[in-house]
């Protein structure tokens, strides 16, 4: 800045001794000619080249000036996310992640190396008006081009988002392996002979992927690339081959859906799941499977209100979000929480009603809105978001049904997941029509009363729909989960009782059925 004001002020003195020097050319020529007349007409001259030169010299000053301006708002306007923080204090980023915690200088280990590089990505999430740039942001590149700033969030038509997660399902890219398949529903098949054995009643229900009934507003760069597969589709029919007691949600809201009489669809446009009606249509079909009696919602009087937030606009546009319509029946479902519930959200809740039985369930988040319906059904219910499933929940809640309910989009996790239950065992006979094989990375590892047997298998000494036997010590042998690791590899894991093992020097021999 200083040397801009000396550049200005050279300038100055430049235009100034060159105006002085016309002056003194027009007195010369005054004197020389005598000719007052001429005289006048050049001081006339020079007083117009006065007043050029003037304004000549102030251009320059007025830049300066605006460019000053310019700095100045510019370098204001980089300070606000972080100045902010001391007025307006931190602000919590609305994504559905977990946010960066503030590190520390120095701990136990040591000097923290990674201080500066922690302290940036907490400043990414907590920066003062954090949500009003991202929306605004979002909201130019959303309304203007069409496309998310979120890459969570897929922007289609007429005001439609989507979840990213669901586009490999979209599309009918990265398949699941018949192995995985197999793996999901042998594991699922497992599960219901143990909840049998305890007279339990048994269902599983797949929550569709909102692009997987409403498609046809994904944006048209994806839509050209669908195959026509679906992981769901292969799944259900492995199901019915294991004899998996499957409710078929997607059919079910593909034939609702072409006959509402509510809202115009059953999930939400600016959300990733169903709306409350779907929602009461999904549990009205799987309390329908169990034989449970329940409360019908279809001809329930109801009131639309403009009022919910979608976690997808949320995640889009944190400080602009766009409530659209939920229905709201009347009355609404009669339950009752058990405790301190925040919210449907919670990773267990308990509920007590005017039903009939006891209801176990482990869902994720579509089960938000599915708790109300069930729970209403239900004596008691407890509904649980923890991964594995807990089967000892059943004895302990004296389970009459147990439901199990997953989104489409986590098909794949689910071939790499085994619950917590102890290992069926299986008569010597099975082994007979078995192979045995060699196996690797054997690993165990105690879990309360138990101890968890875990290994891997040569993939050339399996098949699609090889089942996994370990003989233990010789003399018992126990059917194990099969297991797909994200590696590629192909394992097993088993929950045997501490009173099944020896101390020490046990022998594990891995058998496959052909």
């Amino acid at each position: 800045m200083k040397q801009m004001d000396q550049i200005e002020q050279m300038e100055q003195m430049d235009q100034i001794e060159q105006m002085d020097q016309i002056e003194q050319m027009d007195q010369t020529g005054q004197k020389q000619t005598g000719q007052k007349q001429t005289g006048q007409k050049q001081a006339g001259q020079t007083g117009q080249i006065k007043q050029i030169y003037k304004k000549q010299a102030s251009g320059p000053k007025r830049m300066a000036w605006m460019y000053r301006v310019y700095i100045a708002v510019f370098l204001l306007i980089c300070l606000v996310p972080s100045a902010g923080l001391f007025f307006a204090g931190e602000e919590q980023s609305s994504e559905n992640r977990e946010k960066a915690q503030f590190p520390v200088l120095s701990d136990e280990n040591g000097i923290n190396v990674h201080y500066l590089s922690r302290a940036g990505e907490w400043f990414e999430d907590h920066f003062a008006l954090r949500n009003a740039w991202v929306s605004g942001y979002a909201l130019l590149t959303g309304k203007g081009f069409g496309v998310s700033s979120q890459e969570n969030v897929i922007v289609g038509t007429d005001g439609w988002l989507y979840y990213k997660d669901s586009l490999k399902d979209f599309q009918g890219s990265e398949l699941m392996t018949r192995r995985q398949i197999f793996n999901v529903a042998h594991s699922m098949s497992m599960i219901q002979a143990f909840a049998k054995e305890h007279g339990v009643k048994f269902a599983f229900a797949i929550a569709p992927n909102k692009n997987s009934l409403y498609g046809e507003n994904m944006p048209y760069y994806y839509q050209g690339y669908r195959t026509g597969k679906k992981n769901l589709d292969h799944l259900k029919a492995e199901l019915e081959t294991e004899g998996v007691h499957y409710v078929d949600l997607y059919g079910m809201l593909r034939e609702e859906g072409q006959a509402l009489h509510h809202l115009d669809q059953l999930y939400h446009k600016r959300d990733s799941h169903w709306n409350n009606e779907g929602a009461a249509l999904a549990a009205g079909v799987v309390l329908s499977s169990l034989g449970q009696a329940h409360a019908s919602y279809a001809d329930r009087e109801y009131e639309v209100r403009r009022d919910f937030a979608g976690d997808l606009d949320k995640m889009l546009y944190p400080s602009a979000v766009s409530l659209e319509e939920e229905i709201y029946y009347e009355p609404m479902p009669q339950f009752s929480y058990i405790g301190e519930v925040g919210s449907n959200f919670d990773p267990k809740i308990s509920t007590s009603a005017d039903g009939e039985g006891s209801l176990v369930m482990y869902r994720d988040s579509f089960g938000n809105a599915l708790l109300p319906y069930m729970a209403e059904a239900f004596e008691s219910a407890y509904f649980s978001r923890a991964l594995p499933y807990y089967l000892p929940d059943l004895e302990e809640h004296k389970a009459d049904a147990l439901v199990i309910e997953r989104a489409e989009r986590f098909l794949p996790d689910m071939a790499g997941e085994v619950p917590y239950m102890e290992a069926p065992s299986v008569k010597a006979e099975e082994l007979e029509e078995a192979r045995a094989v060699g196996m690797t990375d054997l690993e165990t590892a105690v879990q309360g009363d138990f101890v968890r047997i875990t290994g891997k298998i040569p993939m050339e000494s399996l098949k699609d729909h090889s089942r996994i036997y370990i003989n233990v010590n010789t003399k018992d042998c126990y059917e194990a989960f099969p297991v797909s690791y994200k590696d590629g590899q192909e394992g097993f894991s088993m929950l045997l009782s501490k009173e099944c093992l020896n101390e020490t020097d046990n022998v594990y021999e891995l058998y496959l059925s052909e």
